[in-house]
């Protein structure tokens, strides 16, 4: 393949159905799935009648033809983040057992067949043992290169119970995805449930924000200091008033974590990647123009279609850069983080 001069770090392959999986699955699982009510996770991030969940002209369970056909008519390289989560299945063994029977459908429906794609492991975050184990099973396969974690989760990710995770990703040079939605069973907001899928979808956002604290200050890039994270479909427009408030309150209170050596931003720079979609851009594009030199954004930003979701439209931001910013954004980040 040539040098890439776009690559979509967010391509969502979804599955059409549990039945799906079952010439994956063991048959002990196979009869479970036959003989009970489950249907698989509960998870529901897109909402099919939503108008965010699917662009005008395609579909919100897109198969590889129409990826094809679509996504990838302007990439030259794609990310495939699929959004099933096993998170949400409380049977731990079950969940894993999922994980796995992804991950094969993942290589034989789309990654042995399109060239172009790439994958994210799909793992049982909740059991880190298990979901560790599934990225050992995976970590030498040159088709994934990355880890997807739903964005909500049981706890932040700065705690060590997910450490298995991070090593297991480090070990086998893989990126971690933290991911917009999940259902760990917890309310997504900290004073509970919200009544309307606008506040959760809005509302996402302070999620990325608190992950991202945990990560920096409860220490985990000093626990892994090779460890790359990509925050993808989160926005980036909130960054640099959490870098802003991270540093200024370290300073006076980094004697609680002495193991916050660096500056909270200085973390952020090194060690995430966030995809540009969703796009919020400002009324005033002199205003998005300000956050983007303020975040330095050409280093930091990866492109993403985020398909088949709606979003606005990325030539705003295009037009506020340079030809050698948007040549960063479009292919050079993601090449270097994803070691394409």
């Amino acid at each position: 393949m040539s040098e890439p001069t776009c690559i979509d770090c967010d391509i969502h392959n979804e599955l059409p159905a549990l039945e799906t999986l079952y010439p994956y699955l063991p048959e002990y699982w196979l009869a479970y799935c036959r003989e009970s009510a489950f249907n698989g996770p509960d998870a529901d991030d897109y909402p099919a009648g939503a108008p965010t969940s699917a662009r005008d002209g395609s579909t919100s369970n897109p198969d590889l033809m129409e990826v094809q056909a679509q996504a990838l008519r302007d990439a030259d390289i794609g990310i495939l983040n699929c959004a099933y989560r096993v998170q949400s299945v409380r049977n731990e063994d079950l969940a894993a057992c999922l994980a796995t029977a992804i991950n094969c459908w993942q290589v034989e429906h789309w990654l042995e067949k399109e060239p172009r794609l790439r994958a994210s492991v799909v793992v049982p975050s909740h059991s880190p043992r298990l979901a560790a184990a599934e990225i050992d099973r995976w970590g030498g396969h040159s088709g994934f290169v990355q880890v997807i974690l739903p964005v909500r989760a049981e706890a932040p990710y700065g705690n060590r119970r997910y450490d298995p995770i991070f090593a297991a990703a480090v070990r086998h040079d893989l990126v971690i995805g933290i991911h917009f939605g999940g259902a760990p069973g917890l309310p997504p907001t900290p004073t509970g449930w919200p009544s309307y899928y606008i506040e959760e979808y809005a509302g996402m956002a302070q999620i990325f924000q608190s992950q991202v604290i945990s990560l920096v200050i409860e220490g985990v890039f000093e626990r892994f200091p090779a460890l790359r994270v990509a925050l993808i479909e989160g926005g980036f427009t909130w960054l640099p008033s959490l870098m802003w408030r991270m540093d200024k309150e370290w300073k006076g209170l980094r004697h609680n974590t002495p193991w916050v050596k660096q500056q909270p931003s200085e973390y952020m720079r090194t060690h995430l990647r966030l995809t540009m979609q969703p796009l919020d851009a400002p009324p005033n594009p002199t205003h998005l123009a300000q956050i983007l030199e303020q975040c330095g954004a050409e280093d930091l930003l990866l492109y993403a279609s985020d398909y088949p979701h709606r979003h606005e439209c990325p030539d705003i931001l295009w037009a506020l850069l340079s030809a050698e910013q948007r040549k960063k954004i479009r292919s050079a980040n993601a090449k270097a983080l994803y070691r394409l």
